[in-house]
């Protein structure tokens, strides 16, 4: 289990399942805005479920540094990525059980003009907390976390979406729940957190807890 009270994380655009385990096993959620940006993770990109298979949805940042500070980062609102992102969640998840019901808190967050993506991830961590009704509340780092110390556990390289980068991790074992395509591709663990949201609704709180425990 845990062995410390906080963890540090990296923000994450509607990050997996582990990510939100962190939630209930911590006191303190720390998440890391002064790191320098990492590209291919989490940071903008999220994997979903849909009728053809997994589809990883990527929001485009823009290129002109190629060092920056994550919380600096913008995003290239000349593409329709909004429109793109929103049509593809409906799309995989209209017929799932609890869409309706958390659509339209997800929703205009899609039509709203974010520069950067910082705030985007983070306001999307907390419509995600609300519906999970789990605390603690988060907090954002003013400086870099050099050396977290026995403080913090530091997992925030540890959740990747890259199996390479990916580590062993002794407190989450993905439980099982339902999901729209399971009949085609069986139960796929460790998707975006909208992927139960969409599919257990209030008892999403539930799954998280049994994926923290052997």
């Amino acid at each position: 289990m845990a062995k410390a009270s906080n963890v540090l994380l990296s923000p994450v655009y509607l990050g997996p399942v582990k990510y939100f385990t962190k939630f209930l096993l911590y006191d303190g959620v720390w998440i890391e805005t002064a790191e320098n940006y990492q590209k291919q993770s989490y940071r903008n990109r999220c994997n979903i479920l849909a009728a053809n298979g997994q589809m990883a949805l990527t929001i485009p940042v823009t290129k002109d540094q190629p060092k920056i500070c994550t919380r600096d980062v913008r995003i290239d609102n000349t593409l329709e990525w909004q429109k793109n992102h929103w049509t593809s969640i409906e799309s995989a998840y209209s017929s799932s059980p609890y869409f309706e019901f958390l659509a339209d808190d997800f929703a205009p967050l899609y039509r709203k003009h974010y520069r950067y993506l910082l705030d985007f991830d983070l306001d999307l961590v907390r419509i995600v907390l609300d519906h999970l009704d789990i605390s603690p509340e988060f907090h954002t780092t003013g400086e870099f976390v050099r050396n977290p110390g026995a403080a913090y556990d530091d997992l925030r390289e540890r959740i990747h979406p890259k199996k390479r980068m990916q580590e062993a991790d002794e407190d989450f074992y993905p439980a099982f729940y339902y999901q729209v395509f399971q009949d085609r591709y069986g139960f796929i663990p460790n998707l975006s957190i909208v992927d139960l949201l969409f599919n257990e609704g209030p008892n999403a709180e539930n799954i998280l807890k049994q994926s923290i425990t052997p």
